[in-house]
């Protein structure tokens, strides 16, 4: 039986500007997934991008190249992950006039 595991990095988080989800240590797991669910956007011509990013040792970080498409409206979305190496977290920036996002944020782990 393969073991699998899901974190809830961010949980109904309202940001005004750029973010970064908190680092996971992944280092056990061969697949990731991360879940971006958008409840609300506020602002002018507000949009999300999300990058997946990795690390050696949970502190310095590299966009890992796999990106989720330009979220523009709540809703939600996903991205798959391999080969990641020890540590992942997603780096979020808001773009737009007086931009708001409320967010839920998993990334689950199978081995």
């Amino acid at each position: 039986m393969r073991n699998f595991y899901t974190v809830v990095l961010e949980r109904m988080n309202t940001f005004t500007e750029d973010f970064a989800t908190e680092p996971y240590e992944t280092g056990w797991a061969s697949e990731a997934m991360f879940f971006i669910r958008v409840h609300e956007m506020a602002g002018s011509k507000v949009e999300l991008d999300s990058v997946v990013q990795v690390s050696a040792d949970g502190i310095e970080w590299i966009d890992e190249g796999t990106s989720f498409l330009m979220m523009r409206q709540p809703g939600n979305s996903f991205v798959k992950v391999t080969h990641f190496g020890g540590w992942l977290r997603l780096r979020n920036e808001l773009s737009g006039s007086n931009p708001k996002v409320k967010v839920t944020i998993h990334l689950v782990l199978k081995e």
